[in-house]
């Protein structure tokens, strides 16, 4: 099936409260024609869910400077620095997970678990309100999975059917943010001819609802 549309018809898409995933690290292997569409939309409401807030004038950083986001989950937010002044004024609900645990909260609810045991944050303001597990008299902490309504990818190359394929560390969050929400964009910086090679695949297409190239 071919998923290309327009980038007005895939911001359409988003509406107001929703929680939306998005691709990247620091805005490395962000979808940014779609974020910088969504800015400005000035779509707000939304709940973000991210490794990071990059740059005040990159990536999803814009749609914080603009105040879209009501929440914001994330692992950290050193480098911008709108979303701490937001988190510090109370403007801004902003939850900070651990980067590993963050990812394999996403990989849960992608993969149909029930959520993910760790130790890391046990004994800290990470572990408060979440339910401890005992397994062989070793504590675990049960993090349960990150779903989305929307997750904004972004791609090296596409076919028009969804397959996608990232070059080097553009991979990042992309391909496990694919899998976990109600519907996924994903933006193509190349669209190739007929099938991507199936060698080539890091998300498969079934994973993709739509295409922006």
């Amino acid at each position: 099936m071919n998923k290309l549309i327009d980038l007005d018809q895939a911001i359409d898409l988003i509406r107001e409260g929703d929680t939306i995933f998005v691709g990247g690290f620091l805005g490395v292997g962000s979808p940014h024609r779609l974020l910088d569409a969504l800015a400005a939309r000035g779509t707000g409401g939304l709940t973000l869910i991210c490794n990071d807030t990059a740059f005040p004038d990159i990536g999803v950083g814009k749609l914080v400077v603009k105040g879209l986001f009501r929440r914001i989950i994330t692992s950290h937010i050193g480098t911008n620095k709108e979303t701490g002044r937001q988190m510090m004024a109370g403007q801004t609900e902003v939850v900070l997970v651990p980067q590993g645990t963050l990812i394999e909260q996403i990989r849960a609810a992608g993969f149909g678990l029930g959520g993910v045991l760790t130790r890391t944050g046990l004994g800290t303001e990470v572990a408060r309100g979440k339910q401890v597990v005992t397994i062989d008299g070793q504590d675990w902490l049960l993090e349960t999975p990150l779903r989305a309504d929307v997750a904004l990818i972004a791609a090296t190359r596409a076919d028009r059917y969804g397959n996608l394929f990232y070059h080097g560390a553009t991979r990042n969050f992309n391909n496990i943010t694919a899998s976990a929400a109600r519907v996924t964009i994903a933006q193509a910086d190349e669209l190739v001819p007929g099938h991507l090679d199936p060698d080539l695949v890091h998300t498969p297409g079934i994973f993709v609802h739509h295409l922006v190239t």
